[in-house]
């Protein structure tokens, strides 16, 4: 069983910067992808940002310039680098990755960590 696990959430002010970090309890180069996505209260989960296992990165587009995604192989670890935090960047984050098996796509969830931006 896949696990995933979070740590870096917590308080930052506005214009702030956090460091997020997902341990993966296996290679994270044997899964297509590694993301983060969040959830604030009372919306969708949506993507953050991507990398895949050829190390190209996606970021949704009001994180470009403010999110850097990266990896260390090395440690199974995903790093997701935020400044510049606002309010609405307020969220639970949750690392995410998937494998295809021929068409079945596999995904894979850690728990969530709290980002809490003051004003």
């Amino acid at each position: 069983q896949v696990q995933l696990v979070e740590s870096g959430g917590g308080l930052v002010q506005a214009g702030g910067s956090l460091r997020l970090s997902c341990a993966a309890s296996e290679n994270i180069l044997s899964f297509n992808a590694m993301g983060w996505y969040r959830q604030a209260p009372g919306k969708q989960r949506e993507l953050v940002a991507a990398i895949t296992i050829g190390g190209n990165t996606n970021y949704a587009d009001s994180m470009k310039g403010r999110f850097t995604i990266s990896r260390d192989s090395a440690k199974n670890t995903v790093y997701l680098q935020m400044s510049s935090l606002n309010v609405e960047d307020a969220a639970v984050y949750y690392c995410n990755a998937f494998r295809m098996l021929l068409t079945a796509r596999y995904d894979y969830w850690g728990q969530g960590t709290q980002v809490t931006v003051s004003s």
